[in-house]
């Protein structure tokens, strides 16, 4: 039987300073978007992503995964803990992110991205999903670090002791999230992206994928503590955050399909018979 190594959480110190690991991995997701930005735009030169354009969407994108999944954390799962403990609203280096309340915020910060640079929201969207999974994967690297976010108990071989938690075996759910939200969900955009795609379409296929897996990794993850960990028919929180999203996804995807608008810039380039240089 596999046991948790525990490592510690403070990857490097100097000093009174120190670097968490799992702050390290938000690092590593941030560079990883920028990295793959930067290939995709050299990859679509009559694009509307610029390497300007790019970095402006990371920095609206880490306001927006901060602020939306450090209150969607609080909101959708411990409102009550936090009400009694107001102080630790801001320890976001312990843990305690919701993707659901990121993605929203990010939804909300690519809007002011959009209307900065005068582009359609979905294709700025479309543009960033793809480079998104990696990221989410390096962040349930750092749940599994701090050894949080264990699974529920199971007699697989590959059962893993959280001595955090029990002494009972438990599914390495972190790793199982890393495996599907990060790497496959990444291959998945990646290779759909590739094509040209209506506008729209992109950004649906990460709603559904990504609500599928989550609710794939549901079923082996201990519920969340706090409010509403289990509802109705079973469920878990994460699970019914997960469900409109698919809806919504799907609903986007058929949109783009049927009525089949091209992606902003190519709409650009044949109305003005020029490469397009936003």
């Amino acid at each position: 039987m596999l046991v948790h190594p525990q490592f510690d959480p403070i990857a490097i110190s100097i000093g009174p300073l120190a670097v968490r690991w799992y702050g390290l991995m938000y690092l590593i997701g941030f560079a990883l978007f920028i990295l793959l930005g930067r290939y995709r735009i050299r990859q679509q030169p009559n694009g509307v992503f610029t390497r300007e354009i790019l970095d402006d969407a990371l920095f609206y994108g880490v306001l927006g995964v901060i602020l939306g999944g450090r209150l969607g954390h609080i909101l959708f799962y411990q409102p009550g803990y936090y009400l009694q403990h107001p102080l630790e609203i801001i320890a976001i280096w312990q843990g305690g992110m919701s993707f659901h309340g990121g993605f929203l915020g990010v939804a909300i910060a690519m809007v002011w991205l959009a209307r900065k640079y005068q582009i359609s929201w979905l294709s700025v969207t479309d543009f960033i999903v793809p480079l998104v999974p990696l990221g989410l994967g390096a962040g349930r690297i750092g749940n599994f670090i701090n050894g949080e976010l264990w699974g529920r108990p199971t007699d697989v071989p590959w059962g893993m002791i959280f001595p955090y938690a029990d002494n009972l075996p438990r599914h390495p759910s972190q790793l199982y999230e890393f495996a599907l939200e990060g790497l496959m969900l990444f291959t998945l955009l990646w290779l759909y992206s590739a094509k040209p795609r209506p506008l729209g379409a992109v950004t649906g296929m990460f709603m559904i994928g990504y609500g599928i897996f989550r609710s794939i990794c549901e079923f082996f993850r201990e519920p969340d503590d706090g409010f509403l960990g289990i509802m109705t028919l079973g469920i878990s929180m994460g699970q019914w955050l997960s469900l409109p999203m698919i809806t919504a996804g799907a609903a986007l995807v058929i949109w783009a399909y049927r009525y089949g608008h091209q992606p902003e810039e190519t709409v650009q380039k044949s109305s003005h018979g020029h490469k397009n240089r936003h």
